[in-house]
């Protein structure tokens, strides 16, 4: 009986990472294509206007982060996005594959998804395709990776704070991926 549900229990685990492993893939895909569809009807244009005064979009070549920070020192950013995803990966695989954890895994999967969408972009460019800008509090220019990015980090930090306590976090210590 044992061996029966260890064996549902890693087929479980493993239909768990293909499917972030797909999840990941899709959402760069789509980050990426949404930059494709901004080069060729925004990229030497006038901005489109969605809602007056408030959200536009707007074609930029981002050569730093936001707030215009470390311009064109594309290996700083290359070293922290692998770094990260790196983090990640392993994160997702020590998380427990359980339903109490799930949150915990979709957003890493999206958070995943951005560095990696911005990475590319930064390895076949040399700068982050950027295009949505809300003008009503002139915010920086960004893009869907960097909507993952920071939704889903906004979102790990409320579920670190208010759902998760320390036992979960030292039974992953202990237990590994399962």
């Amino acid at each position: 009986m044992t061996d029966t549900n260890t064996l549902k229990n890693n087929r479980h685990a493993a239909g768990i990472v293909y499917l972030e492993i797909i999840s990941w893939i899709l959402l760069v895909f789509l980050d990426q294509l949404t930059k494709v569809w901004a080069v060729n009807a925004l990229k030497g244009k006038d901005p489109r206007v969605l809602i007056q005064g408030v959200l536009e979009f707007y074609y930029l070549e981002n050569h730093g982060a936001a707030f215009s920070l470390f311009q064109n020192a594309q290996w700083f950013f290359f070293l922290v996005a692998v770094a990260a995803i790196t983090v990640i990966a392993y994160f997702l695989w020590k998380i427990p594959k359980t339903r109490r954890f799930m949150p915990l895994h979709v957003l890493l999967t999206l958070i995943g998804a951005g560095a990696a969408g911005n990475l590319l972009d930064r390895l076949i460019f040399s700068y982050v395709r950027d295009f949505i800008y809300f003008s009503l509090i002139n915010f920086p220019v960004f893009n869907v990776a960097d909507m993952y990015v920071t939704v889903s980090t906004i979102l790990l930090v409320i579920l670190i704070i208010f759902v998760y306590r320390d036992e979960d976090f030292e039974a992953m210590r202990h237990r590994g991926a399962r």
